[in-house]
């Protein structure tokens, strides 16, 4: 008696081949490629005043973004740029579907790039599938380690670029030349190329389809206004092949000749003409295909096109609408108040730290004293001078600090001062207020409150 095979409820993915596909979106596409790898490759050895244009010193706790010098306690201005970054996602979204996606997403990119290199050593779509069919030979060698030599050179240069953003890629060029690389440096590199090879090399389209939360919920910010490829069934139906000088309607067919272009330039895979389906990047390869097909069989263009399922009915669609108000407007707000909190940002930085460790000290000719460490951080990239003064008590005065402080560009001074009053002022708890104003601009000066503390009445 034969036992029972014991089935598989998991399938392995089928390798998706995408068909090399020309069109003013596949240009798009590629011009958007070139243009952000560019800038992520470019811009760690460019130099802003003698530094690194961009850099994220996470040891010095100092943010370089060209002529900006951003500081932990600017953090606000992150989490804001943050909200906006996801808001802006949201707009588009709802004006034009996936355009992020298609265009400016990372997966996209380096996929785009990583095929490119695939079909520079293993040549079309046809010859790919049959050089994976074919036995082992020195020619599909050689052409498989060619392919793995540039993938992994590109993917340790960009493991390489992403820790030059943390570390002067400079001296990280030397440190790497003369083998005094620290651990988590090698770390941080080896990790961001192993995943650029993962995910670009082999998980492709796997990455949007399985891993990417944004495919689950973006039916939420679409509505019957957004702008999706569409398949125009009503024109295309009834699919049938015939030959150009047939009339497709004296042969009771629609405009599409099943021809399958616009799937095998799919790199996600999926058949536009099904539908608007979660897997689609809205790359508009299927776009370009198509209209090339009409383009031979002299129909017009736009079987597969941008469109809104308003348009699609005949319908009149609008960009202005409730959903694109809401966001138009919180962007508006969000992204003004980030550029006028910028705008008047205070280049310096008072952080006063009073001492714990006793509550006050009694001196003689009945003076009451506490200690403070002043701590004044320059947020500009040159040195300045600085005063420090005191006041919120009668008579009150500071001890331990000269009438004038000069901090370097982009550093921190750490002052131990002693703050002293009078007794018969300084009775319980009472409100100070510390100031540093810049010597040669007074408009440059911060204000931090503290506590002086003193006998009880």
């Amino acid at each position: 008696m034969n036992k029972p095979q014991a089935a598989s409820m998991y399938e392995s993915a089928k390798k998706i081949y995408p068909r090399e596909i020309g069109g003013r979106f596949d240009r798009l596409s590629k011009l958007a490629t070139v243009a952000l790898l560019g800038l992520f490759y470019v811009l760690p050895w460019i130099n802003w005043d003698e530094r690194q244009a961009v850099l994220f010193d996470l040891p010095a706790r100092k943010f370089y973004i060209l002529g900006l010098t951003l500081w932990p306690q600017d953090f606000p201005f992150l989490a804001l740029l943050l909200i906006i970054a996801a808001l802006s996602l949201f707009f588009f979204t709802a004006i034009a579907g996936r355009l992020w996606c298609g265009f400016a997403c990372p997966q996209t990119v380096w996929t785009e790039a990583f095929i490119w290199m695939e079909q520079l050593t293993e040549g079309t779509r046809s010859q790919r599938m049959k050089l994976d069919q074919a036995p082992w030979s020195l020619t599909k060698l050689r052409k498989k380690a060619s392919k793995q030599f540039l993938w992994i050179t590109f993917s340790m240069w960009t493991g390489f670029t992403f820790v030059g953003y943390f570390t002067a890629i400079r001296q990280l060029g030397l440190d790497i030349v003369g083998l005094n690389v620290g651990g988590w440096t090698l770390f941080w590199g080896l990790f961001y190329g192993f995943a650029t090879y993962g995910n670009a090399g082999y998980m492709r389209e796997q990455v949007c389809k399985y891993m990417c939360p944004y495919a689950r919920f973006q039916s939420a910010m679409f509505d019957k206004d957004t702008l999706i490829i569409s398949y125009d069934e009503e024109r295309g139906e009834p699919r049938g092949g015939r030959k150009r000088s047939v009339d497709p309607k004296e042969a009771g067919l629609g405009d599409c000749i099943d021809c399958q272009l616009c799937v095998q330039v799919c790199p996600t895979g999926i058949d536009i003409r099904e539908g608007l389906q979660y897997e689609c990047i809205a790359c508009a390869a299927c776009i370009d295909a198509c209209d090339s097909i009409m383009d031979k069989m002299n129909y017009p263009r736009g079987l597969v096109r941008y469109t809104t399922e308003h348009g699609m009915h005949h319908e009149k669609s609008s960009i202005i609408r409730p959903r694109t108000l809401v966001y138009a407007t919180l962007l508006l707000i969000l992204a003004s108040g980030l550029v006028t909190a910028m705008a008047t940002r205070t280049p310096v930085i008072l952080d006063v730290i009073r001492d714990r460790n006793s509550l006050y000290r009694e001196l003689p000719n009945d003076i009451i004293e506490n200690i403070y460490t002043i701590k004044i951080i320059n947020q500009s990239n040159d040195a300045r001078s600085f005063a420090l003064t005191v006041s919120g008590l009668a008579g009150i005065e500071l001890d331990g600090v000269d009438d004038e402080v000069r901090v370097d560009g982009g550093g921190v001074l750490s002052l131990p001062v002693r703050v002293r009053v009078a007794r018969d002022d300084a009775f319980g708890i009472s409100n100070i207020d510390f100031a540093v104003v810049a010597t040669d601009d007074e408009t440059v000066a911060v204000i931090e409150d503290s506590r002086f503390l003193g006998p009880t009445p």
